[in-house]
């Protein structure tokens, strides 16, 4: 399902019609506003309102329709297709982002006699490598990775693994960056999606394991992994535990991301085990990569009130 990862090359290859920059658009009557949740990128800030029959999103020149929604997996399996359905906001967003980022990246950059017969491609990879090579990553981030996975690393010092380590770090925080500029799109250019379609499909996203105990009332801590994974193996027995422990008081989940692809890419899961937790009103407080210990799990619900 690689056609859905919002990556810098991706991007650049999927590049279509670009809307014309406009003026900072204020967040109002927005998806984000009136469906929480729902939204996790680049239809974030848009505007909801009725819009001619088969289109789902408007800006500017880009339009998006159901028939551009119907083409993506088309020809994938019955089992993905059913979960793109179910998750068929997400994939909008997808295909919103990538008509959009031209017009960000020349707001952003400007119209200079420099920038003269650039492409809306090359416009908009020079526009993320620019925010994308300002990512650092500090040592003490890679030593606190380090130590709250030291089971990992076979015995292998700090020392060895650093530049490995280093590097895996400042890619996830390349994607978190990347994500962020994506979920600001709507700030940007003014983008309204249809009210009635996103109504429908606001029922339609919750109707699977995550959403389900994330809008259950409870904390929630959801452990994205897979069989055979060695961290996510280790988690296991803790995920057991920690059911039987919080029953009546938070939900504890574990979600297959070989059964559940989509679901984890609209989660933005990359590489697992991930944690994800939820306070008792839905909101995303924290998330962890890798093996987490039982008790640093515990103290995260204690934060939420889960005691």
């Amino acid at each position: 399902m690689k056609f859905l990862c919002l990556t810098l090359i991706a991007l650049s290859a999927i590049l279509g019609q670009a809307a014309y920059p406009g003026p900072e658009v204020p967040t109002q009557a927005t998806v984000g506003d009136t469906y929480p949740g729902l939204a996790a990128g680049a239809l974030t800030h848009a505007r909801l309102a009725e819009l001619a029959d088969g289109v789902l999103v408007k800006a500017g020149d880009v339009v998006v329709t159901r028939q551009d929604l119907a083409a993506v997996g088309s020809d994938a399996p019955p089992r993905v297709r059913e979960q793109l359905t179910r998750n068929a906001f997400f994939v909008l967003e997808q295909i919103s982002a990538s008509k959009l980022l031209p017009s960000v990246a020349r707001r952003e950059s400007g119209s200079g006699g420099d920038l003269a017969g650039v492409s809306d491609r090359e416009r908009v990879a020079n526009y993320l490598k620019g925010i994308l090579d300002q990512v650092q990553v500090t040592d003490a981030e890679v030593g606190v990775f380090y130590e709250r996975n030291r089971s990992l690393f076979g015995g292998a010092t700090l020392d060895q693994v650093k530049p490995q380590l280093a590097g895996y770090l400042r890619e996830q925080k390349r994607q978190e960056a990347l994500r962020g500029v994506i979920e600001s799109i709507g700030r940007k250019v003014e983008v309204v999606v249809s009210a009635s379609w996103t109504r429908a499909q606001s029922l339609l996203a919750r109707d699977n394991p995550v959403d389900k105990v994330r809008w259950s009332g409870k904390p929630s801590m959801v452990d994205f992994g897979r069989g055979g994974c060695g961290p996510c193996d280790q988690m296991t027995p803790i995920l057991e535990t920690l059911k039987k422990k919080y029953e009546g008081k938070a939900n504890v989940l574990f979600v297959n991301v070989g059964d559940e692809e989509i679901l984890a890419m609209r989660y933005g899961i990359e590489s697992i085990p991930v944690q994800v937790f939820f306070d008792k009103e839905g909101r995303e407080v924290f998330r962890h990569t890798g093996f987490y210990p039982q008790d640093e799990i515990e103290r995260r619900l204690a934060e939420m009130g889960a005691k």
